[in-house]
């Protein structure tokens, strides 16, 4: 599915399940429309499949937000991407170069961008560890972030515990 808007009609559908941004894996449980002033706006309804607690609502006719939203991979794209080898030893020193780039790879949500970049941040980590240092607070929390939508989504294609997961993508 494209990210491409049709004639007013929706993309996704109730029931479908789709990769939101950093909120990782969601649910669509319902297509509602909310009267906001003398305005009626539709949204999809997101429930994060990680987070019973918490409901997205997404405007459909936001074409920034939901550009944000994806269909998940399938479990042969996604081994397809964990098969596959990292050039670790890319690093971009300079540290707001790396922020930006490192934001601009999580905002886009490519499962093989993010996996990359997730094993060359432990294969820097490792390096950091034997000077005796760690990574930078922003780059763990960069990691993190990467981490939890890889995770969300290879757990829920392939069926396994997310703790089973970072193993997965740390074998490549």
């Amino acid at each position: 599915m494209t990210n491409q808007f049709t004639d007013g009609e929706n993309m996704y559908e109730v029931g479908e399940v789709v990769l939101y941004g950093a909120n990782g894996v969601c649910e669509i449980t319902e297509i509602t429309t909310k009267k906001i002033g003398k305005v009626s706006v539709e949204y999809y309804v997101l429930k994060p499949v990680c987070s019973e607690s918490s409901t997205l609502f997404v405007p459909t006719h936001n074409e920034q937000l939901v550009s944000k939203m994806r269909d998940v991979l399938s479990s042969d794209e996604i081994k397809s991407i964990l098969s596959q080898k990292t050039d670790n030893e890319i690093w971009i020193d300079n540290k707001s170069e790396r922020c930006e780039k490192f934001k601009e790879i999580i905002a886009g949500g490519d499962c093989k961008k993010l996996v990359e970049l997730i094993r060359r941040m432990h294969f820097h980590s490792k390096l950091q560890l034997k000077k005796g240092r760690r990574l930078h607070m922003s780059d763990e929390r960069f990691l993190k972030e990467a981490e939890k939508m890889v995770c969300d989504e290879v757990s829920v294609v392939l069926h396994i515990d997310r703790g089973e997961v970072l193993p997965l993508v740390l074998a490549g």
